[in-house]
């Protein structure tokens, strides 16, 4: 069963949270703090954290920074009340998966977390866990993405954006499908697509400025190079 780990400092919060993750039969962890989280993660196996970034300790930040140290570590889920286009790209930037703003509709939060674990499993739609394309070398299983011989860490979200582009070579991907294929929802959010196609060619692209792979297609999407031309 998938164990999620809310972090919240409001008990309401947790439990409206909690009562609706375990309707869907999730298995829930509560706990009031970052510093709590931290604790409880350092000695148990997490899948998903819904993180609130604003919390009276005022660590929630720290709490993704500690998350993102750890090799192919959970999911994150970013609750805030801040809804500046800033916020959540730096938030999307420091390595959560989405961002969800504050006051929010408990079934859309179960929604993305149902979605966020699909994309995490392994996908049936993979027949090997290594996609190969030209120097390209995608390990699904271990987020390792290796490029002419160079092994890079990819987080989930970034591993779901290269499978999609290594499965579909030279072919324009509007953003909408890219967004749907990868969030698995229609709530499509060209931010958040934005930032980590941004993180992606800082991954691939020998120079900035220059795209040898993920080129924009002007007003549709993207298309992504097979042979890095």
């Amino acid at each position: 069963m998938n164990q999620i780990l809310i972090v919240d400092d409001e008990p309401e919060i947790r439990q409206l949270i909690r009562m609706h993750l375990e309707q869907s039969d999730l298995s829930v962890i509560e706990v009031g703090s970052g510093r709590q989280a931290i604790q409880y993660l350092q000695n148990h196996a997490i899948e998903l954290v819904i993180l609130d970034l604003m919390m009276e300790d005022g660590n929630g930040f720290e709490v993704l920074h500690y998350l993102r140290e750890i090799n192919a570590g959970p999911l994150v889920i970013a609750l805030s009340a801040r809804r500046e286009v800033q916020d959540k790209i730096l938030t999307l930037g420091l390595g959560a998966d989405d961002y969800v703003t504050k006051p929010f509709s408990p079934m859309e939060l179960v929604a993305r977390v149902q979605a966020q674990l699909r994309r995490h499993r392994p996908q049936s739609s993979y027949p090997a866990k290594v996609l190969r394309l030209n120097k390209l070398v995608l390990d699904i299983d271990n987020y390792v993405l290796r490029n002419d011989g160079k092994s890079f860490p990819v987080t989930p979200v970034e591993c779901k954006l290269l499978a999609l582009f290594m499965q579909n070579p030279d072919r324009v991907l509007t953003k909408r499908e890219i967004y749907k294929q990868v969030w698995n929802h229609e709530n499509f959010d060209g931010n958040n697509l934005s930032v980590f196609i941004s993180k992606l060619r800082n991954i691939l692209e020998p120079t900035e400025g220059s795209p040898h792979y993920l080129h924009s297609i002007r007003g549709i999407g993207y298309k992504f190079s097979g042979d890095g031309q």
